[in-house]
Order: C-alpha cells, then sequence, then structure tokens
C-alpha cells in the first residue's frame, strides 16, 4: 500500500528558491505538462505557502502549512489548459489533470459528466449540450488583472485578482470574477468569487467548490468535526462506512465513494468542517456561505496512489443533479451570484 507520489516540479518549488515569508510573486512553469503555466506563490509569515494556479481558473494548487502538505497533489500534476478536450475519454478528462487544494466545478454543469438539451440558445447545430464532469471552468485559464500587498489599518493582505470567461457563440457567457486573499501574519486562505450572465439568454448556472486533502496531513485515523444530518444520497458501493467517519488506510483498488449529506451550519450566514490530524498536531478548516452553497458532499478516495479527500460544499447536490424535475439556478441577463468560502490551517497541542 502506498501513497501518491509528490509531484517533483511542486517539490522543487517549495525546496529552492524559497520565496521569503509575507510575499507573493509569479512564476511560469517550464518542464513536461506544466509547461507554460502560470502560478502566483503565496507565503506568510505564519508558514502558510501556496500557490494560485492562474491558468487553471485560478484554482489553489499546493498548500503547505508550518513545513506540512495540506492538499492533495495528485500523480497528475498541473496541466497545461492546451492538454485538454472536454470531450476526451466520455467527458472525464478532468482526471487528466486533478490536483490541488481547490478544483472549481461550473460554472453551468457540476457533478458527471452528460449531455442536455442545448434549444435555449436557438441554434440549430447545437440541439444539445456536452457537459464534461464538473463542467468547463477549471481548465481554463484566467485573465489576470492584478496582485500583490494592500496594507491597510488592521495589517497587510496579499492578493490576487483575476476573471474567467466560460463562453460560446450561441452559448452561455458566464463570468467568474475571483479575488483570492491572505493575511501577511495570517494562516487562512480566502476566496471570494461573483458569477455574472455576461450574455444575452437565460442561462443554467451551478457551482462546487471540490476542496482536497491529501497526504501527509490526510492519513489514517483523520478525523472530522461537523455536525451532520442525514445521508440524502451515498453511491452504490458504500458498504458500513459512513460520513465523517475516521478516515482508512491506503486500500488497493478502493472504489470512491461520494455521500450527499446534510451538515448544520455553524452561524446563521457559515458553515464550518474541520479535519483533525492528532498525531501530526495540525487540523484544516473549511468555513462557506450555506446561503449560497446550501449542498454538500463528500468525495472519499482511500486508493493507494491516489489517497485523498475532499469536502464540496456547492449550489445543488447530487440528489438534485439525479432528479430529472431539479431545476438549476437560471441566470438572467446582467444576474450575479456571489460566494465566499475560506481555508483556515492550525496546529493543536499534541
Amino acid at each position: 500500500m502506498t501513497h501518491a507520489p509528490l509531484n517533483r516540479n511542486a517539490i522543487a518549488r517549495f525546496t529552492g528558491d524559497a520565496l521569503a515569508p509575507g510575499g507573493v510573486r509569479a512564476v511560469v512553469l517550464d518542464n513536461g505538462q506544466e509547461r507554460g503555466i502560470r502560478l502566483l506563490e503565496f507565503s506568510t509569515s505564519q508558514g502558510l505557502r501556496f500557490d494560485i494556479v492562474v491558468d487553471r481558473a485560478m484554482d489553489i494548487g499546493r498548500v503547505e502549512f508550518q513545513g506540512t502538505a495540506f492538499s492533495w497533489n495528485s500523480p497528475t500534476g498541473y496541466r497545461h489548459p492546451a492538454y485538454f478536450s472536454d470531450t476526451d475519454e466520455n467527458g472525464i478528462s478532468l482526471m487528466r489533470g486533478m490536483s490541488g487544494l481547490l478544483v472549481t466545478g461550473g460554472l453551468d454543469h457540476i457533478f458527471s459528466a452528460t449531455q442536455v438539451s442545448g434549444e435555449r440558445y436557438g441554434y440549430p447545430a447545437r440541439r444539445t449540450v456536452h457537459h464534461p464532469l464538473h463542467g468547463r471552468i477549471s481548465n481554463t485559464p484566467a485573465e489576470l488583472h492584478g496582485y500583490g500587498c494592500d496594507w491597510r489599518e488592521d495589517g497587510a493582505v496579499l492578493w490576487a485578482e483575476g476573471t474567467i470567461r466560460q463562453v460560446a457563440v450561441f452559448g452561455e457567457h458566464l463570468e467568474l470574477v475571483r479575488r483570492i486573499e491572505a493575511d501577511i501574519d495570517g494562516a487562512d486562505i480566502r476566496v471570494f468569487d461573483r458569477v455574472r450572465n455576461a450574455g444575452f439568454d437565460v442561462t443554467p448556472h451551478r457551482l462546487l467548490y471540490h476542496v482536497n486533502l491529501g497526504w501527509p496531513f490526510l492519513n489514517e485515523g483523520v478525523r472530522f468535526e461537523a455536525e451532520t444530518g442525514p445521508v440524502r444520497w451515498q453511491s452504490a458501493n458504500v458498504r458500513d462506512e459512513m460520513p465523517f467517519s475516521p478516515f482508512p488506510p491506503p486500500i488497493d483498488g478502493f472504489v470512491e465513494q461520494c455521500f450527499d449529506v446534510s451538515i448544520v451550519p455553524t452561524t446563521a450566514e457559515e458553515t464550518c468542517i474541520r479535519v483533525v490530524n492528532d498525531s501530526l498536531g495540525r487540523w484544516f478548516e473549511l468555513a462557506y456561505d450555506h446561503r449560497s452553497l446550501p449542498a454538500f458532499v463528500q468525495w472519499i478516495n482511500a486508493r493507494s496512489g491516489s489517497y485523498s479527500v475532499a469536502l464540496e460544499p456547492c449550489t445543488h447536490g447530487i440528489l438534485e443533479m439525479k432528479t430529472p424535475e431539479a431545476t438549476p439556478y437560471e441566470l438572467i441577463p446582467g444576474e450575479e451570484r456571489f460566494y465566499r468560502a475560506t481555508c483556515r490551517f492550525g496546529a493543536t497541542s499534541r
């Protein structure tokens, strides 16, 4: 039983010419399938170091806190968008480059690959719309507006902002404006998203944050702290496991498991889920606005070689996606929706 190998290029970035604490800088990868990918490297004085993958919808890539890797650094590493095709492998080509702490799903589809009617766009050649796994947005490069350090009365903030456009002639025209912040002396990553229908047709909209934790933070016995409600749906292969149970060790040939589960909100606006590794003395917390992301899915992948777990707040759960009469959010032209999530990192006393 083995864990997933770490990506060698990512290791070199963090162990070579290290970025000084309290900074952000732009780099471009230059080897293998990662060649040409733009990254923004962040580093805070509290030992939080992370990548923003500009050419992958400004998703969050590799993350370390005080020397411990938290993110799922899968064997695929990052993959340049030029090597992706939404129709490859029956729509699951996302699995050829799925790695990092955050993979965004959307903007008009999440979950399994499928085809739907395209009649709403009034173009005879677009009778159907093909949706790949978790939609198109994650493998779309961002137009980077800027990045840097803002000095405010209550301290300095590292930031980056950009726009990602999902658009087709005679199709959808959705824009995601994303801003990511981290306090210069802090240990959290804050994501602020605004999705706008920039087109002239009423357009479906869905969004999902695929927040992925991996080894060595994720290991046997890692526990989850959240008040859960009923399981609304679960994958057919589930046996005795329950959502938010202590995590198992790596298992050869393990088949992924998914739970569409209700989470009891922490406050009127926010839901918090904490993941704790007692043996390492580290914890992770995901906090998000449940008013805009009312559904939640836990993805369990205990397979040797790709060992990971995902926390997935989303606009729609798997149950809704499997219910024919369920309707997505629809954005009228000019309409906007706002989302936010915070990833917090900390150390426990052992």
